[in-house]
């Protein structure tokens, strides 16, 4: 993957939660939450893009 894949990535995530954030009317504690999950799916992404962490194909939830 390239960086400017990744660069490209990042910036349509960010815009979408901005204007989640910005023009759908929702509690403060729901967007806190949906932040909180974007931040650390992008954040999980990341380390398994840059090799940190193995692929994500192998977390397994449940049994």
């Amino acid at each position: 993957m390239s960086l400017i894949t990744l660069v490209i990535v990042l910036v349509v995530v960010g815009v979408v939660l901005w204007l989640i954030n910005s023009y759908i009317p929702m509690q403060a504690t729901i967007k806190k939450i949906l932040n909180v999950v974007v931040v650390i799916a992008v954040i999980l992404w990341l380390l398994s893009a840059f090799g940190v962490i193995g692929s994500l194909d192998t977390i397994r939830i449940g049994n």
